[in-house]
This record gives C-alpha cells, structure tokens and sequence, in this order.
C-alpha cells in the first residue's frame, strides 16, 4: 500500500493539470529504505509529449547525485497520462527500473473532469500489481 500526505498528493496532480496537454513526471524521495515519500521533486518531460514522458538524462543525472548525497531514493516515480486511463502502458511496463518503488499515474483525461484518476502500482520483472493509495493529513 502507497500511504501519501494529502500535500503531497495534491502537489502530483497539480503537476499533472499544469503541465497538460503534455505528459507531467517525476519523483517523490523519501529516506533510503523507509518507503516514506517526503520529498516532491517534479521533473521535465524532455519528450514534451501528451503521450510518452522521457526524463532529460542530465536532470536525472543530476538527481541522482542528489539523492546519494541526502542518502534518499524514489519512493514514488510518477507521471499523468492525459488521455487514457492510469494503468501503466507497455513503454510505461518496460522503463519501469526502480522495483521498490511505488509507481503512480495520474489521469487527466477529460473523462475525468475535476476529479483526475489517481492510482499506484508496483512493477518488478514486467509485473504489474496495483495497489491501494492511503491518502492522510498532511504533518502540521
């Protein structure tokens, strides 16, 4: 299960309406090994795409080296897709190389109208398995 503060969650799918038509990404860090989501860390989608995300490799270069230094790591990897609904696409299936992390998809399709689709889901080895999304109080 993905437990999110209601900060966080609304700072992923405020990205997500911003940066519509186009594909919104990134990453939400958290302490290695906790599973905690801390940290918003929204990133360009270098592909400027309403249908595939690409993070820019020196940003995520550069990320990385981030999260190395504040001993942090992806604890959520997210994106929107702005047509379909959110379930992770075959490219989505395939990019997928963080097996601890939670991904979530947004959707801001206008099926959905003011109330974007919000869900997460684990991917190891090809395998998707969704999962229930806990969102709680954002800390005071």
């Amino acid at each position: 299960m993905l437990t999110i503060t209601q900060d966080l969650y609304d700072k992923i799918v405020a990205h997500a309406r911003a940066d519509h038509p186009d594909e919104a990404c990134g990453i939400v860090a958290g302490p290695a090994g906790s599973d905690r989501p801390e940290r918003f860390v929204p990133m360009l989608n270098a592909a400027r795409s309403p249908t595939f995300y690409e993070f820019d490799s020196a940003d995520l270069l550069r990320l990385y080296r981030d999260l190395d230094d504040r001993d942090e790591e992806p604890v959520i990897v997210y994106h929107s897709h702005t047509a379909t609904e959110a379930y992770p696409s075959r490219t989505d299936i395939s990019y997928a190389n963080e097996p601890g992390a939670h991904y979530v998809l947004v959707s801001t399709a206008e099926e959905f109208g003011d109330r974007p689709q919000f869900r997460s889901f684990r991917i190891v080895d090809g395998q998707v398995t969704e999962e229930p999304v806990e969102v709680a109080a954002s800390a005071a």
